[in-house]
């Protein structure tokens, strides 16, 4: 069986990254399963402020762990705001997961049901702290929208991206793209659950407010096949190189707690 080059199978095991990053057993690790029954609905979040400028998306790139959208955030010019963030946060990147088959790529699930795949975009705390790497050790640093994608019919905004994934097949190859608008990729509903979580890929570092949307979008078959097409960071031969499952499986909730808006 090819390996993924993400550091869940073969010889690359979960058992390796408890090893070399002691933060995977840790008190706040990501992704977990939203059980909605335990879920505390809080009055005091405030609603989702994004806006996002359409012109500071910058490239796409093959990172050789997913298929990432880089915005330029040397300025405010993409911004998320409200919610359950203090201040405002400037998006860095979007990028996606996937699993192997269509019926299972999300990193979070909702009382244990998996979904095709899901979109993140990260933010970064402008306003505290002074570059992204200094954000990312903070527990305050960092802020990502977690939206699901089930599977359904094709994704029109998501077309662009995925019609570009023939020229970055191969790890740390980019192209130019811009005038790439992210709330394309969102519901209308901002409605969210959030807990205080980490980064889902090594070294997983535990700074990151999530906002899982409720509501989800769809993403065809077709689309999702696009995406197991990229090469990723362990390919050593053409035979080992398809990065066909990039998720990293759910993790302890422990003592935190799951809060959402209220509809």
């Amino acid at each position: 069986m090819p390996s993924s080059g993400w550091g869940y199978e073969a010889h690359n095991g979960p058992e390796e990254w408890q090893k070399f990053f002691p933060l995977a057993n840790g008190n706040r690790q990501s992704p977990i399963d939203i059980q909605t029954r335990y879920v505390k609905y809080d009055v005091h979040l405030r609603p989702l402020n994004p806006v996002y400028d359409p012109s500071s998306a910058q490239l796409i790139l093959n990172s050789g762990h997913s298929v990432n959208v880089e915005y330029d955030d040397s300025k405010p010019l993409s911004v998320l705001s409200g919610g359950p963030i203090i201040g405002r946060y400037r998006l860095r990147q979007f990028h996606f997961h996937w699993g192997r088959t269509d019926d299972g790529g999300s990193e979070h699930t909702v009382n244990g049901v998996q979904y095709a795949a899901e979109l993140h975009l990260l933010h970064w705390n402008t306003e505290k702290y002074s570059d992204f790497v200094q954000a990312a050790y903070q527990p305050d640093g960092l802020a990502v929208i977690a939206c699901l994608l089930e599977l359904g019919e094709g994704n029109s905004a998501l077309q662009k991206i995925t019609g570009a994934l023939d020229s970055i097949i191969k790890q740390h190859h980019k192209i130019v793209f811009t005038d790439f608008d992210p709330m394309s990729l969102l519901p209308k509903s901002l409605e969210y659950w959030t807990y205080l979580g980490s980064l889902t890929s090594p070294p997983l570092w535990e700074s990151v407010i999530w906002i899982v949307l409720k509501d989800r979008m769809t993403i065809s078959s077709e689309q999702i096949a696009k995406f197991r097409s990229l090469h990723h960071s362990k390919c050593e031969d053409k035979n080992d190189c398809l990065m066909l499952s990039n998720f990293r499986p759910t993790q302890p909730l422990l003592n935190r707690e799951v809060r959402a808006t209220i509809t």
